[in-house]
């Protein structure tokens, strides 16, 4: 693992706000002290302080926060050839994680910032030990977070059922109704529970698992962009297009040659 770049405690005043298109060149961990509102998948997710988000590489990071002092740590990591250790942790990827451990979190980013400026022998190592430490807790409080949810919400099996059937079955034209109907509620009532029970609008998780498809068939196949569309859902190929270049911040037929 390798750190790109970090920031402990960094204040911004009177409102702040961050529009980076194409994402970053690495990870992107974030840790804010102060609510704040992100747009993810095209929906804004507003977020109470102490909440923190992962971005992938090359995912749009767009938030605003309209207090006098916007306060955070964040890190830019790269995987380095650690892809396998990132991916076994099973983190949540561009969501707001709001019952993370900060305290935690904040100590280990305030140990590495000043790790990170410093000359010492094991600097790379210890850089790279407590980025991995970090990013197992990250993962710990979501597997808390899960479980606090499935003991606490009648709702939850059932969601967790029709939320894999939705990643198994991208191809399918989800709408709020369909979605509503397989789980017998009402289309308000349920999108209301989808967010609060998986911390994003049930449409950005459509979004999200047919981006996710369209990148594993792009990946290891030779399909054309016209037929990873039609097995990702989408009606023609241009919507398909800038729905992928707005989530993943490269077209399709780029992101095909960098991951070949």
């Amino acid at each position: 693992m390798k750190i790109l770049g970090i920031g402990y405690h960094t204040i911004h005043k009177d409102g702040y706000s961050v529009r980076r298109e194409n994402g970053s060149e690495g990870y992107m961990l974030m840790l804010s002290y102060a609510p704040c509102v992100f747009e993810l998948s095209g929906v804004e997710t507003s977020a109470q302080e102490n909440s923190v988000i992962i971005y992938e590489k090359g995912i749009p990071q767009i938030f605003h926060s309209d207090e006098p002092y916007f306060v955070c740590d964040w890190v830019h990591f790269d995987a380095e050839g650690d892809d396998d250790f990132l991916k076994s942790l099973n983190i949540p990827f561009n969501l707001v994680l709001s019952n993370a451990d900060t305290e935690f979190i904040s100590d280990i980013v305030k140990n590495m910032y000043s790790e990170f400026y410093s000359s010492r022998t094991n600097r790379t190592k210890m850089l790279d030990a407590m980025l991995k430490t970090m990013l197992m807790k990250t993962a710990e409080c979501t597997e808390i977070m899960t479980e606090q949810k499935s003991n606490t919400d009648p709702h939850y099996a059932e969601l967790m059922e029709l939320r894999d059937k939705i990643y198994s079955n991208p191809q399918i034209k989800w709408t709020v109704e369909l979605m509503a109907g397989e789980v017998n509620m009402s289309r308000s009532y349920f999108q209301h529970i989808y967010s609060e029970i998986f911390g994003v609008s049930c449409i950005s998780d459509v979004i999200n698992c047919k981006i996710e498809k369209a990148k594993e068939i792009l990946s290891s196949s030779q399909a054309t962009i016209s037929q990873v569309a039609a097995m990702c859902g989408y009606d023609n190929e241009e919507h398909f297009m800038r729905q992928f270049k707005k989530n993943v911040g490269v077209t399709p037929t780029v992101y095909r040659k960098n991951s070949m």
